[in-house]
């Protein structure tokens, strides 16, 4: 039985510039990185250290090479805020592309654009305490 969901691969083009994005404009701290020293590495990257899921950085390129069955494409991912109305502020003000705030049945929710033009969404949900 599965009980959660541990870490999301994301194929990037350039995976020092993904890993810049992430770092530096949306605030995500590297859990782990590992390098086999012949090319094959991942970083693995969360909004928290603690956080029960990753994500985790590959070469999109070497991925394609090494496993050519292996779906490339982005990941859907949708993400929380607390704040949504300030945290799509702090991504404009990064210049990070973001979308309008709309209102959907579930909440209030933006898209957002990473570095290689990768859309994202991020839905207003308060913690459950």
């Amino acid at each position: 039985m599965i009980h959660q969901v541990g870490q999301i691969m994301l194929y990037v083009n350039n995976q020092d510039e993904a890993l810049k994005f992430w770092t530096e404009k949306i605030g995500f701290c590297v859990v782990s990185e590992e390098n086999n020293g012949q090319g094959l590495r991942s970083i693995e990257i969360a909004p928290t250290k603690e956080a029960e899921t990753s994500i985790v950085l590959h070469n999109k390129e070497l991925i394609a090479k090494m496993h050519p069955e292996v779906n490339l494409h982005t990941p859907s991912l949708l993400f929380y805020s607390e704040n949504l109305d300030q945290l799509y502020k702090d991504f404009s003000d990064k210049g990070i592309t973001v979308g309008e705030i709309v209102s959907l049945p579930g909440g209030r929710v933006f898209n957002f654009a990473d570095n290689e033009g990768n859309y994202f969404a991020i839905m207003e949900k308060k913690k459950i305490k």
